[in-house]
């Protein structure tokens, strides 16, 4: 966030949300009991989409190649190559460098167009 020029009192705003959190899942027998959560998105905020796309747009900036080559949209990534073997070489980038970064790449999501 501090990569694209969000201000310092906003990212501890928002740091101070995702810190020593606890929750609890509702279910039609009623909540469980309170645990941490420790990674990931709050699930039902509607900051998190936000945050989501935030955190996307900076580390895409480190290693994307040039438009149209690869496109973003919310969670979702789109490469275009000219060859298979460029195709996966682009995709297993994107894939060691979200990783690197602490996300998850679910890879059996994925699709192939031709």
């Amino acid at each position: 966030m501090c990569k694209l020029g969000v201000e310092e009192w906003l990212l501890s705003a928002v740091m101070s949300m995702y810190t020593d959190v606890k929750t609890d899942v509702r279910t039609v027998y009623g909540n469980s009991s309170g645990f941490g959560v420790k990674v990931g998105m709050h699930q039902g905020s509607s900051l998190s989409p936000l945050l989501f796309v935030i955190v996307i747009e900076a580390i895409s900036r480190e290693f994307i190649v040039a438009l149209p080559w690869e496109l973003l949209y919310v969670d979702d990534l789109v490469v275009i190559a000219g060859t298979e073997e460029d195709l996966i070489k682009r995709l297993n980038e994107w894939k060691n460098n979200v990783e690197n970064r602490g996300m998850r790449v679910n890879v059996n999501k994925s699709q192939g167009y031709d």
